[in-house]
C-alpha cells in the first residue's frame, strides 16, 4: 500500500484543486487571492459584467499576472511569441504537476481535476 501527500487548497469548503507540493499549492491559493481581489475591482469599474464575467476576467488576469505585470510596466504588448510560450510553459507545469503521482510504482491514477472560477 503506497501512502501519498497531497496539499488541497480549499475555498469556503470547497475544494478548488490538490497538489504534490506545498509550494504549488501555496501559488495556486496565492492566485486565487488575486482573482478575488480583482474581481472586487472589476465590480467598481464603469464597465457593466454579466453574472460570472467579472470572476472569469479576473481569473484570467490572475493566471496571467506575469504579461499583465509586463503591460503595465512597458505600455505595450509583448511579442506573441513570447506571450503563447508562457502559456503553453504554463499549461506544461500543471500537466506535470498533475502527472507527479504517475512517477511511483505501484500508484494507481487518478483523474485530474479541472480548474474551476475563484470563488
Amino acid at each position: 500500500m503506497a501512502v501519498e501527500i497531497k496539499y488541497v487548497v480549499v475555498r469556503e469548503g470547497l475544494e478548488k484543486m490538490a497538489f504534490a507540493s506545498k509550494k504549488d499549492a501555496d501559488a495556486y491559493d496565492k492566485m486565487l487571492d488575486l482573482a478575488e481581489v480583482l474581481g472586487d475591482w472589476l465590480q467598481h469599474s464603469p464597465v457593466s459584467f454579466e453574472d460570472g464575467q467579472s470572476d472569469v476576467l479576473a481569473m484570467w488576469l490572475a493566471e496571467n499576472k506575469d504579461v499583465l505585470s509586463s503591460v503595465l510596466k512597458s505600455g505595450r504588448l509583448p511579442e506573441t511569441e513570447a506571450v503563447v510560450s508562457a502559456e503553453v510553459t504554463a499549461e506544461t507545469e500543471e500537466a506535470e504537476h498533475s502527472a507527479v503521482a504517475l512517477e511511483v510504482d505501484n500508484v494507481t491514477e487518478h483523474p485530474v481535476r479541472k480548474r474551476t472560477k475563484a470563488a
